[in-house]
């Protein structure tokens, strides 16, 4: 499958790069991309949700009143579960969330969303490109010339670029990421898939020696 290349002005560069179909051709697995998108959003957690049981309660460390007499419930404590201001029964306790995919799985998910992602068309390859300094408004403008300004996009660097995160942050609509460290999740939460041509070099090259 060949994708045209497009420049930053929105107009295309007359030539085509091949999709490598060991990569985004592949027949995908649902249930893989299932686990990772599953570990994902677990692995994001920080599982710190906590309440006090009743022996952490400051408080209750003597009887409210004697046992029998006053014509009430008997009480030990003021910090029992049933008194306003008491501990609670069975609450969170601070856990770790973390699921761990072997990595087969791991990579057939990915290879899989971007199977999907050229099977719908959603993959776009422009030139690589760079900022002077960092302008969210010159980001804008690009992608309003690719006519992607108004779609949730990914876009895939080949390597870290601190001013195009920069110029890119502040979209709403857009988010940057190299291209390895992006993962199944990322790659299926958006409209469209913007690939620098160094970024597409790079996934070729790291997945081919998989």
């Amino acid at each position: 499958m060949k994708v045209d290349v497009y420049k930053i002005d929105g107009t295309l560069t007359g030539r085509q790069v091949e999709l490598n179909p060991d990569i985004f051709a592949v027949k995908p697995n649902d249930h893989a991309i299932y686990l990772a998108v599953k570990a994902y959003l677990a692995n994001q957690r920080q599982g710190t949700a906590k309440t006090k049981e009743r022996s952490e309660v400051r408080g209750g460390g003597r009887k409210p009143w004697r046992q029998k007499g006053r014509g009430t419930a008997r009480a030990g404590s003021i910090r029992s579960p049933l008194w306003v201001g008491g501990g609670t029964v069975f609450g969170p306790k601070p856990r770790d969330y973390e699921l761990k995919l072997p990595k087969k799985v791991k990579l057939l998910a990915r290879l899989s969303a971007l199977t999907y992602k050229a099977q719908n068309n959603q993959i776009m390859v422009v030139e690589d490109f760079n900022f002077e300094q960092p302008k969210t408004k010159e980001m804008f403008n690009i992608l309003r010339a690719l006519k992607i300004n108004d779609k949730k996009t990914l876009l895939l660097t080949g390597s870290y670029n601190k001013t195009i995160y920069l110029a890119g942050r502040n979209i709403p609509c857009l988010n940057v990421l190299e291209a390895n460290k992006a993962s199944t999740y990322d790659i299926l939460n958006n409209k469209v898939l913007l690939l620098q041509e160094s970024a597409l070099n790079l996934i070729n090259k790291n997945f081919s020696h998989e």
